[in-house]
This record gives C-alpha cells, sequence and structure tokens, in this order.
C-alpha cells in the first residue's frame, strides 16, 4: 500500500545531505514551509545551497538557517526585501555567496530540470551584467542569453490538501514556487496543511500528482476565512 505520510518530522527530514541543494517553496511568507525549515535547522545538514524566491525575512525560518552558518550559497530573485536583516548582514562580511537570478527565468531553470531540458535561451537580462560570461545567441532577430536547468537534491514544498500518494492541492497564491519545485527535485518533502482520503480530491484539480512527492508531513493552520 502506497502511503508517502510521515508520522515525525524527524522521517520527514532524514537523509538530507551536507551540501544538498534545498529548493524552499514560497512567495515571501505566502506558500513557504515554514515546519519543514524548521525541521531542516533540527536536523542539522549544512553547506547548503538554497534556492527561493526570497532570502528570508526577520531572524525565523530561513533567515534563522542563514543565520546559523547553514547556507553557503543562495539563489534567489529578491534577495533584498523588507526585513531581510541576515541575508545583508552575512553578505556584506563575505559570509554568503549569491546567484541573482530575475524570477521567470527562475521558474523556467526548474521546470526545465523537470522536463529533461538541460538548457534553454531567454531575452531576459541580455545587455546587464546578469547575463555576464554567457553565451549569447540572435534567433528571430532578438538577443537571447542560454540559461541551464536547476535540479534540486531537496524541495520543501507546502500544500493545501494532501492525500496518502502524494497527490497535492494548493490555496490561490500559496501555488506560487510549489509545484514546479516538487517536479524538479530528487526529494520533495511536502508539509500539507489537510490530509484527505484517497480519493477526495478530485483529479481534475490535482496540481501536483504524487509521482513527484515522496514524503508528507501534516502542518494544520486552520481552515481559510469564510
Amino acid at each position: 500500500m502506497i502511503n508517502k505520510i510521515v508520522r515525525s518530522m524527524a522521517e520527514a527530514m532524514a537523509g538530507i545531505k551536507d551540501g544538498s541543494t534545498v529548493f524552499i517553496g514560497g512567495f515571501g511568507a505566502v506558500g513557504q514551509p515554514n515546519a519543514l525549515i524548521d525541521g531542516l535547522i533540527e536536523q542539522g545538514a549544512k553547506d547548503l545551497t538554497v534556492v527561493a524566491n526570497n532570502a528570508g525575512t526577520g531572524r525565523v525560518g530561513l533567515a534563522r538557517l542563514m543565520e546559523l552558518g547553514r547556507v553557503r550559497r543562495i539563489v534567489c530573485s529578491y534577495p533584498r526585501s523588507t526585513g531581510s536583516v541576515v541575508f545583508e548582514e552575512l553578505f556584506r562580511a563575505g559570509k554568503i555567496e549569491l546567484e541573482l537570478v530575475p524570477q521567470g527565468t527562475l521558474a523556467e531553470r526548474m521546470r526545465a530540470a523537470a522536463a529533461g531540458i538541460g538548457a534553454f535561451f531567454t531575452p531576459t537580462g541580455f545587455g546587464t551584467k546578469l547575463a555576464a560570461g554567457k553565451e549569447t545567441r540572435e534567433i528571430q532577430g532578438r538577443m537571447q542569453v542560454l540559461e541551464y536547468a536547476l535540479k534540486g537534491d531537496v524541495a520543501l514544498i507546502e500544500a493545501w490538501q494532501a492525500d496518502r500518494w502524494g497527490n497535492l492541492t494548493y490555496r490561490l497564491s500559496g501555488r506560487n514556487f510549489n509545484p514546479v519545485m516538487a517536479m524538479a527535485a530528487e526529494l520533495t518533502i511536502v508539509q500539507a496543511q489537510h490530509i484527505v482520503e484517497l480519493g477526495e480530491i478530485d483529479p481534475e484539480v490535482v496540481v501536483t500528482p504524487g509521482i513527484f512527492v515522496n514524503r508528507v508531513i501534516h502542518v494544520p493552520y486552520g481552515d481559510p476565512p469564510i
């Protein structure tokens, strides 16, 4: 019987290695798997490359993971945002590396990895410092930049509903980077707000099929306001 639901955070985090590339879903705080980030902090993996939309806020969650010295490199679109104090401190001190990637390019690099596409050309970034050292080519009269697929060792994502096969739905903007990250990592770990019985999720509304999911842990936040 297929059952991807785990009963403890330790079980969810098992096997994450030092030096891993870890995808962290969310757009700012929306759809961010905060419980899984705390679990990763407790688990102890270090020398990580983190791929996320932003570089954390305050001194909790992703920011805390960085503050503890566990992140060697971050790949993101918005390293500086309201409350990104930890990243700024570490970057100024030369204690963390940054790869800045335009948001659409970041999503497409992960989607390409999920689809088995090694690289693609995009006009985004051409003529800017982001294209420095990268191959460029004129395609259909427009200059484009070669970008390589981005694959993760681990994806930590947040979902609205999950069943024991790992089929997932998302709620509103909580969908964001979570589905593409789930598809582009070797090990996908999900915190789900609701666990439902097999068959309760209409196949037409499944966003992430269970084939892309390895582990699910129930982290209830409560129902949305009516």
